[in-house]
């Protein structure tokens, strides 16, 4: 069985923790490990279990690529999606993938951003699927509903208690309906999770969505190995019609089955979801970081950067971080998307990227930024290097906190060490390594009359990025 993670998702609805450069699936929110190496990790035990791929964003694949390897899967296919065009391709691209390999396994359909509490019914689950699936079932997962949840899909089951056939698939209910759902005992939360043979699912998209397998094909059969990531043709990919499985095939075969989960399952696809998944002290509070609080109930308030204090209010959502704080009632906490909206219509950089971006080298965290400069604080991994570069409107001044900088300017290269210091004038090529075991910190300072990001004329990258 291969499992395919699907981890193409923005993550909007947790701003600020969540955002474009690095959404929710890449966040530690349950422990040390992100939701994304969470999904994968929850599948060790379950038999005959092959090396996952995954497919993502060209944007996030560098954090894909290094998550998988703190948790030993760098065997895996990383498949770069040139645009967004849904599950159906995406799981098209990945069943296509997976017959590369030989024979015709199984695969397991999994989203990088879900919660599982009780792993050892998820894995229940998965074998009961696997016999379904070996017959040539298309099998999803419904979840056991515990409320009248209106935003959740909701499929009904031709009978109860174990693996059924799918009557229908229906959409996110009224409040009303919803409660009719749960009531009748007949319905099951949609998951998007799936499980069926590689060869099954082509071949019903063939019957059903042919424009799909068609251009998945020619995007695979000219895809390009790049790295530790397979690039499918841009072209090809994006005259694919976009469409969700569930549109493409699942509401449409007669092979659909469902298999109960009650596992304590959650898309973490809210603030109120995510206090609901966290321990809670007596007052019903979730609180993270360097938080205090006096007379506030039912909370969750989450501090990255700095102390937080919060009294008199209940219901609330606080979220702290290096470049936002979002207040808001619990109740309608979904409201963000709308604020998000209005930062990115205001062309705000808060909407999509954090202080701290991550790089293939490490990451750059914003300190400062006045008229006519800009202070980063820089951590480059051990053994990584930046590129061969040059800027046309800024010079910068590297001093070196922590290790050893091996420091190229134009024809020079030097060590700097800790406690010194090096200047790199405009319209130098230059370019910064760690030559040591631990990372390497420096803190550079920009000046001049431009200090955006694009300012950058690449001549040598390892990770080969646009020049």
């Amino acid at each position: 069985m291969i499992p395919v993670i699907m981890s193409g998702g923005s993550g909007t609805r947790l701003w600020p923790l969540s955002r474009k450069n690095k959404p929710k699936q890449f966040l530690s929110l349950f422990g040390d490990h992100s939701l994304f190496q969470n999904t994968l990790t929850r599948l060790s035990g379950v038999a005959a279990m092959a090396a996952p791929i995954i497919v993502c964003n060209e944007d996030h694949r560098f954090m894909v690529a290094e998550q998988l390897q703190t948790i030993d899967m760098v065997e895996s296919d990383i498949l770069l999606e040139p645009c967004a065009k849904n599950t159906a391709p995406a799981i098209a691209l990945a069943a296509l993938q997976a017959l590369k390999r030989g024979d015709d396994p199984l695969i397991l359909v999994l989203a990088a951003d879900h919660l599982i509490q009780d792993v050892a019914v998820f894995h229940s689950a998965i074998e009961q699927a696997k016999k379904q699936a070996e017959s040539g079932q298309l099998v999803t997962f419904g979840i056991v509903p515990t409320v009248a949840h209106t935003g959740y899909g909701y499929i009904q089951a031709e009978t109860q208690g174990s693996a059924s056939a799918v009557a229908v698939f229906v959409e996110k209910p009224d409040a009303e309906t919803a409660q009719h759902y749960l009531d009748s005992g007949q319905y099951y939360w949609n998951s998007g999770m799936f499980m069926f043979k590689a060869s099954m699912i082509i071949a019903e998209l063939e019957r059903y969505s042919p424009e799909i397998v068609v251009s998945c094909r020619a995007a695979l059969s000219a895809s390009v190995t790049d790295l530790d990531f397979i690039r499918v043709d841009q072209a090809a990919f994006e005259a694919c019609p976009a469409d969700s499985l569930d549109y493409a095939v699942m509401e449409k075969t007669d092979k659909a089955v469902v298999i109960p989960l009650d596992a304590g399952w959650s898309d973490v696809g809210s603030w109120s979801s995510l206090w609901e998944n966290q321990p809670q002290d007596e007052q019903k509070n979730v609180l993270i970081g360097d938080v205090v609080v006096h007379d506030v109930n039912n909370a969750y308030i989450h501090s990255e950067q700095r102390l937080v204090t919060v009294f008199g209010l209940d219901n609330v959502v606080v979220v702290e971080t290096a470049d936002a704080v979002m207040v808001a009632d619990k109740s309608k906490a979904e409201q963000v998307k709308k604020v998000v909206e209005q930062l990115s219509q205001s062309e705000r950089n808060e909407a999509t990227i954090h202080r701290k971006s991550y790089r293939p080298w490490g990451y750059y965290d914003g300190i400062d930024v006045g008229a006519r400069f800009q202070v980063k604080r820089i951590c480059v991994n051990p053994g990584q290097s930046l590129s061969l570069q040059m800027h046309h409107h800024r010079a910068e001044h590297w001093i070196v906190v922590v290790g050893t900088a091996e420091v190229t300017c134009d024809d020079k290269v030097t060590l700097v060490s800790e406690n010194e210091s090096t200047f790199i004038p405009l319209g130098s090529k230059h370019r910064l390594h760690n030559p040591g075991r631990m990372p390497l910190e420096i803190i550079e300072v920009q000046s001049g009359n431009y200090l955006g990001e694009d300012d950058i004329v690449r001549f040598d990258d390892r990770y080969n990025r646009a020049k």
